[in-house]
């Protein structure tokens, strides 16, 4: 794991206040009940779990002001150990950003694999994307810049994928829905997919997911919508800003997702329901009536636990 020191963080991170060595080395990243927390470790502890820094007597500790308020008061013993604090804002989050700016593999703009297999008429600046082997893109896409697309995934035609979307590996984007018609014969035609799929900015998409294109429209993934692995979002669909959905989910179609929502794991939500803004569903829930905003509602069938 690359070392870095506390100086590097300071210089980089916003941190309120800093406590002690700022020219050792941090070597490893460790949880705060870690049997392998050392000197050379990085951490960080929620407020609630404060307690928990009772154990440490050295390494590199990320609390609140609030925490640090604590120690200063209630456990001054720990300000004569060989622990450094960084004292932020929101601990979970500072963490978050050192391992994106220290850790986290960064993209290479302008390395696309040679066995991808891009349509000539999909419009893209070369030196603004990365794509993974095997990625086949048809034709007529559109794909902003710093778009990050990973082995094996397949974009299916007329799909637009906006600025700074990052789509992970063994998905299918855009293919044709579940949408079916009984003939005079009694037997089932797929209904044509004629829409397409849009994908706006800083979206996350993770691995084994399926988009399916509209019937008529677009199927729509506003910004900054997380989506978590083996989701499926059915025809039509629209996410709004800010939303997540997270693994095992299933949106049928016509549902309409408002924004700030958060879909918990394994839920399944009936076709042409909407779920209002700010809203939270439960683990596990199968939703088959309309979702109040600000409400959080779970179960099966969902049912309003209270207001959020």
């Amino acid at each position: 794991m690359k070392n870095i020191t506390p100086k590097d963080i300071i210089e980089v991170i916003a941190i309120k206040e800093f406590q002690g060595d700022r020219s050792g080395r941090i070597e490893k990243i460790v949880g705060l009940d870690s049997v392998d927390l050392d000197e050379t470790s990085l951490y960080w502890c929620s407020d609630k779990n404060r307690n928990g820094l009772l154990k440490v007597n050295k390494g590199y500790a990320i609390v609140s002001e609030s925490t640090f308020n604590f120690i200063r008061s209630e456990a001054k013993q720990l300000l004569e150990t060989e622990v450094s604090w960084f004292v932020v804002h929101n601990p979970r989050l500072t963490f978050m950003e050192i391992l994106k700016e220290f850790y986290m593999d960064k993209p290479i703009w302008g390395e696309i694999h040679n066995t991808s297999d891009i349509h000539e008429s999909t419009k893209f600046n070369r030196s603004l994307v990365n794509i993974g082997a095997n990625v086949v893109i048809e034709k007529d896409c559109i794909l902003g810049e710093n778009v990050a697309i990973g082995h094996n995934t397949v974009i299916k035609s007329g799909t637009i994928i906006k600025n700074g979307v990052v789509i992970g590996s063994n998905n299918t984007i855009g293919g044709v829905g579940f949408g079916y018609e009984m003939n005079e014969k009694g037997e089932y035609e797929v209904i044509p997919h004629i829409g397409n799929v849009v994908i706006h900015q800083n979206v996350e998409i993770g691995n084994n997911v399926c988009i399916d294109r509209a019937v008529l429209g677009s199927t729509v993934i506003e910004e900054n919508v997380k989506i978590d692995n083996l989701v499926h979002i059915a025809h039509g669909v629209h996410v709004g800003r800010n939303s997540l959905i997270i693994a095992n989910s299933m949106i049928a179609g016509s549902t309409r997702i408002g924004e700030n929502v958060w879909i918990s794991p394994s839920v399944s939500v009936i076709q042409k329901s909407t779920i209002g803004d700010d809203s939270l569903v439960g683990m596990g829930s199968v939703v088959l009536k309309n979702v109040d905003p600000s409400t959080i509602v779970a179960g099966v069938p969902a049912k309003k636990i209270r207001d959020k």
